[in-house]
């Protein structure tokens, strides 16, 4: 059934005419497409309450109020503080398998979806207010916080969970509808859903789950380094992979291979992807979870932190009709989110760009995205020929694996495409040589790359507790600097609070090295000169190398030596 129009709804409601929902409209098109219900409270033609009545007769639902409501213990503790939190509902009544939630936006309807996915109840939405809401939350949930080690501890203490587990996951035929019963049981799903909203909230890019001889080990990478968590019970380390298994849509008989999956959640109103690696190891299956979320991401170059005259040295390659631009660095080192900052501001409608992925992180409204699969044979290099078919403009390769996908992305640039792609290498100059090692003839690298970018993210020192500090005999040595060298110059560091989890840092920022060809360099590398000549000379002609625009972070008190250090190599 078609819903009725909410502006309609405020007209026949008595809350506003005709004159006023246009001029609603008009400010709701001035602020960018703000829901409407909100431009008009904000413009006091009706009141929070109101809006409530108007959204629950919209969506054929009941407004209530929670300050005078009394909610059992038992219906509260099935959605935990973090998941109130991050979706805006307060859980009101359950009965039989209907749970009936508050929300102050029903119109987001995927976050039921979601709900009904954690937490296994059909969803009922009522309509409150967004003030009542954030009350109930802190009238409900501040007497006692529902946390990780909270919920492990009454894991431990759970005998008949510990029986159900017990000779489940070891060697022999496994009873799987035992298996599947205790993943799906009401402790596994709520420890393992605290332990996603916490990963997703804290901005964590990758969950591991690591099974040990005598425990199992739960860890998160936030910000490039890992953060375990409490432990949970080792004899529910099988069913805790058996339910990412089933969430993943994995085969859980399977015990002996490696499995790749991918969840997509949709958490807090914004689509999350969860990409599954499951591993045999020596005491279970090893899972990791690589978080991308969508909705953080900012795909625009002006935002990843590059330096003014780096930024337009790498602008001005980018908008060659020929050539490769490579970006290099290791796994997790912000190389994708910057070749897709380039695309999103190439993509006019103008131009055709086609990518090859593995995987497709991110859509991009305009690109055509192709997802590599190496299992039925498509992988990089046969994409690829299959895009040059296509017409492009610019061509997006994941990633150069190998000499075939090298080989066609050069012909590619030779025939007037605008290639870019990835590499693993430590810095800008070693890449020549890495194409050189995979068998790309010297006088094809000369005349098709036009530039390499090296990077690497470094934790951002927290604002709240930066403080300065006076480096050390150590810190020097490290740093093979001189305190006369440093004269003038200030270090800091994070002294650790509540606003950084008592690590010093918040935030990541890009260090970056731009190598950009000149007829020189050209010249060197048809002569193969070594990694190091071309480094020098490319130092000559302006290349900012890692260690110096760390460096350069450092004394703008970003970052702390110590991040620059663990990332970036001296220059020799």
């Amino acid at each position: 059934m078609a819903l009725k129009r909410i502006g309609q709804i405020f007209i026949d409601l008595g809350l506003i005419d005709e004159g006023q929902l246009q001029q609603m409209l008009e400010e709701q098109q001035a602020r960018g497409g703000e829901l409407i219900g909100k431009v008009g409270l904000s413009l006091g033609f009706f009141s929070e309450d109101q809006l409530g009545e108007a959204l629950a007769e919209q969506w054929n639902t009941t407004f209530v109020t929670l300050y005078d409501r009394t909610i059992p213990p038992e219906v509260l503790k099935l959605v935990s503080e973090p998941m109130a939190q991050l979706y805006r509902v307060i859980p009101v009544e359950l009965s039989g398998n209907r749970l009936t939630v508050a929300t102050s936006e029903p119109q987001k309807i995927q976050i039921a979806d979601e709900l009904r996915t954690f937490l296994g109840f059909d969803i009922h939405n009522v309509v409150a207010t967004e003030q009542e809401i954030q009350k109930a939350i802190d009238k409900f949930y501040s007497a006692e916080n529902e946390s990780v080690e909270s919920i492990v501890e009454s894991l431990e203490n759970d005998k008949e969970l510990a029986a159900q587990a017990a000779g489940l996951g070891g060697e022999g035929p496994t009873d799987l509808t035992s298996v599947e019963a205790l993943a799906e049981s009401a402790p596994v799903r709520k420890l393992l859903n605290m332990v996603l909203l916490l990963a997703i909230r804290d901005g964590a890019s990758d969950i591991h789950f690591e099974p040990f001889e005598s425990e199992f080990r739960i860890r998160l990478k936030a910000e490039g380094v890992l953060q375990e968590m409490v432990p949970p019970p080792k004899h529910l380390s099988f069913a805790i992979t058996t339910r990412i298994k089933v969430m993943a849509n994995l085969d859980i008989a399977e015990r002996r291979l490696p499995q790749d999956g991918r969840i997509e959640l949709n958490v807090g109103g914004h689509p999350v992807d969860l990409r599954v690696s499951i591993l045999p190891t020596l005491f279970g299956e090893s899972v990791v979870m690589r978080v991308l979320d969508r909705g953080v991401v900012s795909l625009d170059l002006n935002k990843i932190g590059m330096p003014a005259e780096t930024l337009r040295s790498f602008r001005t390659v980018m908008q060659r009709p020929n050539g490769i631009v490579l970006v290099t660095g290791p796994t997790g080192s912000g190389k994708t989110t910057t070749l897709y900052s380039a695309l999103s501001e190439l993509n006019e409608i103008e131009d055709k760009l086609i990518t090859t992925e593995d995987p497709v992180e991110y859509d991009i409204d305009g690109i055509v995205q192709v997802q590599i699969d190496s299992e039925i044979g498509n992988t990089f290099a046969h994409c690829l020929r299959s895009i040059l078919r296509q017409d492009p403009d610019r061509i997006l390769v994941g990633e150069i694996r190998d000499t075939e996908t090298a080989e066609i992305a050069v012909q590619a640039s030779l025939t007037g495409h605008m290639v870019f792609s990835t590499l693993h290498t430590n810095d800008a100059p070693s890449t020549i040589t890495r194409l050189r090692d995979m068998g790309v003839p010297p006088f094809l690298i000369t005349a098709t790359v036009e530039a390499i970018l090296a990077q690497r993210l470094v934790r951002r020192i927290c604002t709240v507790c930066k403080e300065e500090i006076v480096p050390t005999a150590d810190l020097l040595a490290d740093l093979e600097m001189t305190s006369d060298q440093l004269a003038g110059r200030k270090l800091y560091r994070g002294k650790g609070c509540d606003k950084c989890n008592r690590t010093g840092y918040k935030g990541r920022l890009g260090i970056y090295e731009l190598m950009l060809m000149n007829d020189e360099m050209r010249d060197m590398i048809i002569r193969n000169c070594s990694t190091e000549e071309l480094r020098n000379v490319a130092r000559k002609f302006g290349m900012v190398t890692l260690r110096d625009a760390g460096m350069e972070s450092v004394f703008a008190g970003l970052t702390t030596a110590e991040e620059v250090i663990r990332e970036t190599i001296l220059d020799a």
